[in-house]
């Protein structure tokens, strides 16, 4: 009778712990998902900053050509 009663205690135990092993590897992939989200959504950011000062870049340098182009036409013609 005692031997049978520790086995039922080893049973149990092992299922306590094949629990908490299966919750402890869950929660291990739930955090290295959120990471993982977290260091994608930090580059889209800082890509996102640098295609917004190439274009602002791109933005002031066409206005600067077309002024001067401006600015060169009318000398032309007025002369």
């Amino acid at each position: 009778m005692r031997m049978r009663q520790s086995i039922n205690q080893f049973e149990v135990a092992f299922e306590e712990e094949t629990t908490l092993q299966r919750h402890r590897r869950e929660q291990l992939r739930r955090r290295a998902a959120n990471r993982s989200r977290a260091r994608r959504a930090t580059r889209e950011e800082q890509h996102g900053k640098v295609r917004f000062s190439v274009l602002a870049v791109c933005l002031t340098a066409t206005v600067v050509v077309v002024v001067i182009a401006m600015f060169e036409a009318l000398s032309f013609l007025i002369a």
